[in-house]
């Protein structure tokens, strides 16, 4: 099932509306997915078509990286490796039309933070849980999804009004109606054992490890709803600790800043939203609210 925002790629056809996707830091991660998925195929040779290749394996994670601290670096490349053209393409759909919008929203260098570190505890996460079962097993974790599913989330809270349309039947949904749906068909495999039983055997396919896709899910919702901010796992912070995304500044009567009265028109669309639904907004709330992430978007990234 693949998603995208219908109202979101309309308005990007409108003059000195585009996202420059070639900037973005989503495209730099599919491309980057894309690449390392291309060359595992060349320099896997025929006779071995059906194993997942030097470079996949390379990358991936498995029961063995957690108690081998010189293999811990696998905890974050096994989400650049997948299994198979299904795999990568549906977790790179879902990343393309969803993703951009989280990343205007946050900032690339914020997007990029949240991003690996849903990797990462992902995979931790994952094989933590299976080492402490009573039947642990050995198992191979490869691929994105549960970062994309993080990301997917994030985009659901933030915009839990807008009109998706499902992918390949164009069925149009609200974004919350289409976070259920996620977070019950990831519940109830994990319930099921999907979770924990991955295939060990390197061959294409296998189980889906839906526990990964409801780690990156329960940080997205910690992550939005104490408004973290990850600033200081990049250079440029001083000091540790949680931190607050900035709030807008509130308008004061008689205030002729420039930036005290977008913050004002910004405070009424989103009251707008939350009352009527983001279906509701006009053609030039849409356009202040664009305007204002990209503002947003660049003093973050200073």
């Amino acid at each position: 099932m693949g998603i995208y925002d219908r109202d979101y790629y309309r308005e990007e056809s409108e003059p000195g509306l585009t996202l420059q996707a070639p900037q973005t830091m989503v495209v730099t991660l599919i491309v980057i997915n894309v690449v390392l998925f291309l060359a595992n195929g060349l320099f896997t040779p025929p006779e071995a078509a059906g194993e997942w290749g030097l470079i996949t394996r390379t990358l991936a994670a498995s029961s063995e990286t957690l108690s081998r601290p010189w293999l811990w670096w696998q905890f974050l490349t096994y989400g650049f490796a997948h299994a198979g053209f299904a795999h990568i393409l549906f977790n790179m759909l879902g990343l393309f039309f969803l993703g951009r919008a989280v990343e205007q929203f946050y900032g690339r260098a914020e997007f990029l933070r949240i991003y690996l570190v849903m990797l990462v505890l992902g995979s931790v996460g994952y094989a933590t849980i299976n080492a402490l079962l009573p039947d642990a097993r050995p198992f191979i974790l490869v691929g994105a999804s549960g970062a994309v599913s993080g990301v997917i989330m994030l985009f659901i809270f933030n915009f839990p009004h807008q009109t998706l349309l499902l992918f390949p039947i164009p069925i149009p949904v609200k974004a919350w109606v289409l976070g259920v749906i996620i977070v019950g068909a990831n519940v109830l495999g994990t319930l099921g054992g999907w979770g924990t039983t991955p295939r060990t055997d390197g061959g294409q396919g296998g189980t889906v490890a839906t526990s990964v896709h409801l780690i990156g899910i329960a940080f997205a919702y910690l992550y939005f709803r104490n408004r973290w901010s990850l600033r200081w796992l990049g250079p440029g912070l001083v000091g540790f600790g949680r931190l607050r995304r900035p709030r807008l500044r509130v308008h004061r009567p008689g205030d002729d800043d420039p930036d005290q009265r977008l913050s004002a028109e910004v405070d009424r669309i989103l009251e707008k939203i939350h009352r009527e639904g983001e279906a509701s907004l006009t053609r030039k709330e849409r356009r202040t609210l664009k305007n204002a992430s990209r503002q947003y978007q660049r003093r973050r990234d200073q």
